[in-house]
């Protein structure tokens, strides 16, 4: 799979270490059947480049190329309240001396508020030129166009970018990915059984579908469901990893197997808390030192931990869990995350 006829910005300079986890490990396997469980690694994309990193930094690479190479002096993007994505792109528009603006989604209603810490601490240390906050269900393509087209009316160049960054560019990111994982495998002498990853907006695990498929990488990708289950999800990922195989040609479908995503770990809502996010956060912080956020990161730990705890991996199999970032998000739900903060969804 050759990646290099697409433009590409570098924002990261060395391959995102893989780490084995073992005190963690040994936490996990002494709540699973019979005392055992899985070996729990993990690849740390919350080291990627924009500070402080995560899944994002990759599709944009790809993805803020384009616009350079349109002439964009503007980024638009979309996303919910403390969006990690937002964040990101607008780390990356501060880099290339472009403007950023944003439209926030308020998917549960009262949960966007202008002084937060956490992203919204960043939005406004990094200078997001506008903000706009529409509800819940809101035609967000529609939102972004009318922001562009502000732009042209000032004479200006706007670039949209999907939420999450999710189209088949932004997806190269992640069998950028897929690709540097294989080739650490190979110098590590590594092999791992199951890859567990967080499964959205789709284009982080769509593309590692694309390129595990591509690479003819044999091993199966659990999405662990951040926003729906997966009746809804895997279409969504099945069609964005085949929109990445044709963008780069590869003349195949990519096989519904391919596909697999859990649900129940997401719930009341998305970006609500639950408790399971709660123990998987303060369960690896206290074990590995490594903090998930409680939006994204710790419901998909919570989502590994949940499948280690029914039998899912075989005692000893080799786990990979795939750190997408999210770390700022984490100050907007100190208490919670404590423990102090009140009841949580169970």
């Amino acid at each position: 799979m050759d990646l290099s006829r697409f433009a590409r910005r570098r924002y990261t300079d060395f391959a995102t270490p893989i780490e084995p986890m073992p005190r963690f490990s040994a936490a996990l396997a002494a709540t699973c059947p019979g005392g055992r469980g899985p070996e729990v690694w993990i690849k740390r994309d919350d080291m990627l480049g924009l500070f402080p990193g995560g899944n994002k930094t990759r599709k944009l690479e790809f993805l803020v190329a384009d616009a350079l190479a349109q002439g964009a002096d503007t980024l638009v993007t979309c996303g919910a309240p403390q969006s990690n994505h937002c964040r990101i792109t607008l780390a990356a528009a501060a880099r290339e001396g472009l403007k950023c603006r944003f439209v926030i989604e308020e998917r549960v209603p009262g949960s966007y508020h202008p002084q937060a810490s956490g992203n919204h601490f960043m939005f406004r240390l990094m200078g997001v030129e506008t903000l706009t906050v529409v509800r819940a269900g809101s035609d967000m393509a529609a939102a972004m166009q009318r922001e562009a087209d502000d732009l042209a009316s000032q004479g200006r160049r706007g670039y949209i970018i999907p939420g999450g960054g999710s189209n088949a560019l932004g997806g190269l990111g992640y069998v950028a990915c897929a690709q540097e994982l294989q080739q650490q495998c190979f110098d590590r002498g590594l092999r791992f059984d199951h890859v567990v990853v967080g499964s959205g907006s789709s284009g982080t695990h769509g593309g590692l579908v694309a390129g595990f498929v591509g690479n003819r990488i044999d091993v199966p990708i659990i999405g662990v469901g951040v926003s729906r289950d997966p009746q809804q999800q895997e279409p969504l990922v099945l069609k964005e990893a085949q929109a990445v195989a044709d963008l780069l040609g590869l003349q195949m479908q990519i096989p519904p197997e391919a596909v697999r995503s859990v649900g129940g770990y997401w719930q009341p809502k998305y970006s609500l808390p639950n408790a399971r996010m709660v123990e998987a956060v303060q369960m690896l912080a206290r074990t590995e030192g490594i903090p998930l956020d409680p939006v994204y990161t710790g419901k998909i730990m919570a989502g590994l931990i949940g499948l280690a705890r029914a039998g899912e991996f075989a005692p000893g199999e080799r786990v990979l869990f795939i750190h997408t970032g999210g770390l700022p998000s984490l100050h907007a739900f100190e208490d919670v995350v404590l423990g102090a903060g009140g009841p949580v969804a169970p």
